[in-house]
């Protein structure tokens, strides 16, 4: 039973971002991750300085190499499956049966997104079923977009999205649930919205060519956004004892550690923020934090 400084939960970009934190500060790191990132299907990534329009896959290789180039970073592709807290700090088992103990542990899991019960929206999520205007919004700007939703959420996002396009539309997919002011707002501004129950998205390669609609009509759209649900891709930070907010997400202090001592968390399992460039810097700070706390522990015993 090997034991590290650290255990990174993840290996995406706040994971490596954290490992490379923590091979800069020469300690002993684990990286596990079964190599099955959010945006495996996205494109291209934008809003990250020097960066923007490379594919995200593309981003995470070049990172990946260059962690690897730190001789205390080392990296498992397998998949967390159990911690428990021990007198040395924690114990991690994979789903292959390895063990490891570390001092201290990084959650960089993120989080996993429950779409809606639409066929054809998983193969066009992240492709042109979009979650954030600020990291695709401009690559089909003035272009016919729908919103999914038929809540506040989605009433917020809709007046979000109309930055983008004043071709919108909100499809409430059955009788729509939103207020007569609501109503009333949205019509103010030229917004349209459809209670059609949807069918399926017909699609050529994740890419949207129209909307079909179970009375056998159809609506065409080159995008839509939607608020999804989601639930937090590791059960193991929970069982651990780590709060997790009203929101979902893991609560954390300025230093990224959670509610549990010698725990951290980073990237969108810690924060509503989802973008590549939040993943980074937050990745950054739990790396750092968490090397200066090992740091001036073994200073403070000698």
């Amino acid at each position: 039973m090997k034991h590290f400084d650290v255990i990174i939960i993840g290996g995406s970009y706040s994971g490596l971002a954290a490992a490379m934190a923590l091979g800069r500060a020469i300690k002993n790191t684990l990286v596990i991750d079964n190599i099955n990132p959010c945006n495996k299907q996205t494109p291209y990534s934008h809003n990250f300085i020097t960066q923007d329009g490379s594919p995200p896959l593309t981003i995470a290789a070049k990172a990946r190499e260059q962690v690897e180039k730190y001789p205390t970073v080392s990296f498992l592709n397998d998949t967390a499956i159990k911690g428990d807290r021990i007198a040395t700090g924690f114990k991690i088992e994979t789903q292959n049966g390895n063990i490891f103990t570390a001092t201290k542990l990084i959650f960089a899991t993120g989080i996993k997104d429950i779409l809606p019960a639409i066929s054809g929206i998983e193969e066009c999520w992240g492709i042109s079923a979009l979650h954030c205007p600020y990291c695709h919004g401009y690559e089909v700007k003035d272009q016919a977009t729908g919103i999914i939703g038929n809540d506040d959420n989605a009433f917020d996002l809709t007046k979000l999205i109309s930055n983008w396009t004043q071709d919108l539309t909100l499809y409430t997919n059955g009788a729509c649930k939103l207020s007569n002011e609501q109503v009333e707002v949205l019509s103010n501004n030229k917004i349209k919205i459809d209670e059609r129950k949807i069918s399926k998205l017909d699609h050529v390669e994740g890419r949207i060519k129209e909307i079909l609609f179970i009375d056998g009509s159809i609506s065409k759209v080159k995008a839509i956004y939607i608020k999804t649900l989601f639930e937090q891709s590791s059960s193991i930070p929970k069982k651990l004892g780590c709060e997790i907010d009203k929101e979902g997400f893991l609560v954390i202090n300025a230093d990224r550690e959670t509610t549990v001592a010698d725990v951290y968390a980073c990237g969108d399992n810690s924060s509503r923020m989802r973008t590549v460039a939040n993943a980074v810097g937050t990745g950054t700070t739990a790396g750092m934090s968490s090397s200066k706390s090992i740091i001036l522990s073994k200073f403070h015993k000698q």
